[in-house]
């Protein structure tokens, strides 16, 4: 499974789906287990899954559940193990992930079908199943799961909800509400003071690139791409093509447009569509195989 880079960024109101961002839960009246999980359930992207999967993990077991609202069978799902995160009253934790939504994610989880649901301790996997279960099945496997578990993780044992919960410094969370607001300067701003007292502070780090990006890929044009591709040879329109494309998910062709400039140009024309592509690289996990090929076609680029 590829872990995500730990970097943040928030909505874009109106904005297309980009696996990069924080998509915003749907709106009251929808369907499926984001709509009625309520409390005892997560809806995460590859913007949260860092802090709700993998380090919240570490505390107690975290059951994933991999859905879309195409299935009644994963809006059925749902409800039922949010049944059980509520009656276990934070002995684990629910968190879903919509695929139609988010398919980077899934894609980490290298799902075959959905429903799939996969429980992780650790930030590890360490139980699966695909497909629908009775509730009392599902409250087997679930109670299978805490006793695997039991006195190996930080938050689990005690069984009264509290000692699960994640320990934010204040200024961290102060920067995260920001970022869900969706008020850029003021959560890049709250994270590059957490930077300046902490240089090597992984999510201000990934934020403060989020955060970059999404302030100037906001304004491009849609027609950036058809501009580009009209004008091959202007730097300044590949740039902003370059971002839409990576705002469209559309990453690796992204990449292969900057590679192609590259070799295109020379001295500090080459310098400035490289520095953009490394940028561009930096958003995403350095294990992702499309940046690790798209690392190695600048290489052979410019060498």
């Amino acid at each position: 499974m590829t872990r995500p880079r730990p970097s943040v960024g928030p909505a874009l109101a109106g904005a297309v789906d980009l696996s990069v961002l924080k998509q915003r839960p749907a709106a009251s009246g929808g369907t499926g287990p984001s709509a009625t999980g309520g409390p005892n359930a997560t809806e995460v992207t590859e913007v949260n899954f860092e802090a709700e999967v993998l380090v919240r993990s570490g505390q107690v077991p975290v059951v994933v559940l991999l859905w879309s609202p195409r299935s009644e069978s994963s809006a059925a799902l749902g409800d039922a193990l949010a049944g059980l995160a509520a009656a276990d009253n934070g002995k684990w934790s629910l968190a879903l992930v919509n695929v139609d939504t988010t398919p980077r994610v899934a894609q980490m989880f290298g799902i075959q079908g959905v429903p799939t649901v996969v429980a992780l301790a650790g930030g590890q996997p360490i139980a699966s199943f695909q497909g629908s279960q009775p509730t009392e099945e599902l409250r087997r496997w679930v109670d299978s799961l805490l006793e695997a578990t039991a006195g190996k993780l930080t938050g689990s044992g005690d069984g009264d909800g509290d000692g699960g919960e994640e320990q934010v410094d204040p200024e961290l969370a102060a920067a995260r509400t920001l970022l869900d607001e969706g008020d850029f300067a003021a959560a890049s701003a709250a994270y590059q003071a957490i930077l300046d007292a902490q240089p090597n502070h992984a999510e201000a780090k990934g934020a403060v690139r989020q955060i970059a990006f999404l302030e100037r890929a906001s304004t491009t044009s849609p027609d950036a791409m058809a501009a580009a591709d009209a004008a091959p040879d202007d730097i300044d329109l590949a740039l902003a093509a370059a971002d839409a494309e990576v705002l469209a998910q559309e990453v690796s062709a992204a990449f292969n447009r900057l590679i192609a400039l590259i070799k295109r140009t020379a001295g500090d024309d080459r310098t400035k569509v490289r520095t953009r592509l490394v940028e561009l690289f930096d958003l995403f996990d350095p294990a992702d195989p499309e940046v690790i090929a798209g690392r190695r076609n600048l290489a052979n680029a410019l060498y």
